[in-house]
């Protein structure tokens, strides 16, 4: 049987909610599941709003809206990220300005300062494959040149950056809740925030920026609404994170125990300063003496039934954005060497130690034969 690389584990909750989403008759945005998702999600993070969407870019999207980042405005992130995040700011008419990453695979926050500039409206943290960007500095400099934090924690559902939840530190931040994650409701998306009016704003964003009167609009929205039969998925998969994280904190550490005597690969970070990771994937890195690069990997392993996955491609290097004639010379290394050396291997919940057993093994005989 194939080893995938991502699977959800549903055997809590999930059902039962679901089935009384389908015998009340509440299954569209309107149902109860809703809010108590919302509220419940926004307290396990710390938070006082949880606006719930569609899916991890539909939050970018409403968040870049509510701070009201458009044309010639700045937004800092790292280059080496999934592309929704410099969609949601190229869609806004924005221009992201890239920053390298560092061993932790997050940007080089000690690059962030001398990006900044007069346009500069926004820095988008974004925490990568299981530890946090390093916040305080960051959330220094945004204090120091009164910019905007927005955290993407798509996948740090469950992580904590010294002792206080990750999604807790931006005046927005978003969440996915894609099947891969650590809590899934198939597709789906949140946004945190403390502030009582950007929460209205985010709304706002999400429902098509209906007005006191209906179909009387100031402005345009989208619709970003979310399900009441994915709130209760969402729902039930929270109540168990802490379940999650723990078996992926497992399955990180025995990786990491089958594959560290291998010299030619680059194993993920395990502690910092600030965090434990926790591995939404278990990602790898091909040293320089491995003679082929991720691709190659990906597909000798594939032969083998073991489906992985090549990391982010950098945002620099997308060709939609060379073909806006955008970030012409710029090079960032470290992000560039991972991208095409780096995947993660097979991590879902669901995954059994016979089988970690079985995909070490296919990595060592790979890289040593």
């Amino acid at each position: 049987m194939p080893i995938s690389v991502n699977e959800p584990l549903l055997d809590g909750n999930e059902r039962k909610y679901l089935i009384e989403c389908i015998e009340t008759g509440w299954i569209s945005s309107e149902g109860p599941f809703i809010k108590q998702f919302e509220q419940k999600f926004a307290a396990k993070m710390g938070r006082k709003h949880g606006i719930a969407v569609s899916n991890g870019s539909a939050a970018l999207d409403a968040a870049v809206i509510a701070l009201g980042i458009g044309e010639g405005d700045e937004v800092i992130m790292p280059t080496f990220t999934i592309i929704s995040c410099a969609a949601a700011v190229a869609r806004a008419g924005a221009m992201p300005v890239l920053v390298d990453c560092d061993a932790t695979w997050n940007m080089d926050v000690r690059q962030i300062e001398a990006k900044i500039t007069p346009r500069t409206k926004a820095i988008m943290l974004v925490h990568i494959y299981g530890l946090p960007t390093d916040m305080n500095p960051v959330l220094a400099l945004a204090d120091k040149y009164k910019l905007k934090i927005i955290e993407d924690a798509a996948e740090m559902h469950g992580q904590t950056y010294f002792g206080k939840p990750c999604g807790s530190f931006g005046d927005l931040s978003t969440f996915s809740f894609y099947p891969n994650k650590h809590v899934t409701t198939g597709e789906g998306g949140m946004i945190l925030t403390d502030d009582d009016a950007l929460a209205e704003r985010c709304r706002g964003a999400r429902n098509l920026f209906f007005g006191k009167r209906r179909y009387i609009h100031e402005e345009l929205g989208y619709n970003l609404r979310m399900t009441n039969m994915q709130a209760a998925l969402g729902l039930a998969q929270l109540e168990r994170l802490d379940t999650f994280v723990e078996r992926k904190r497992h399955i990180g550490a025995f990786y990491t125990e089958l594959l560290t005597h291998n010299p030619h690969i680059e194993l993920p970070i395990e502690h910092t300063a600030y965090a434990d990771n926790i591995y939404w994937v278990y990602g790898i890195v091909l040293k320089e003496s491995v003679p082929f690069d991720n691709d190659e990997a990906c597909r000798r392993l594939g032969e083998r039934g073991i489906g992985t996955r090549q990391f982010f491609w950098n945002m620099h290097e997308q060709p939609v954005f060379k073909k806006k004639g955008w970030f012409a010379g710029e090079h960032y290394p470290n992000a560039e060497r991972i991208a095409r050396r780096g995947f993660y291997l097979p991590s879902g919940l669901a995954l059994t130690d016979a089988q970690m057993r079985e995909v070490a093994q296919a990595v060592n005989l790979m890289v040593n034969g």
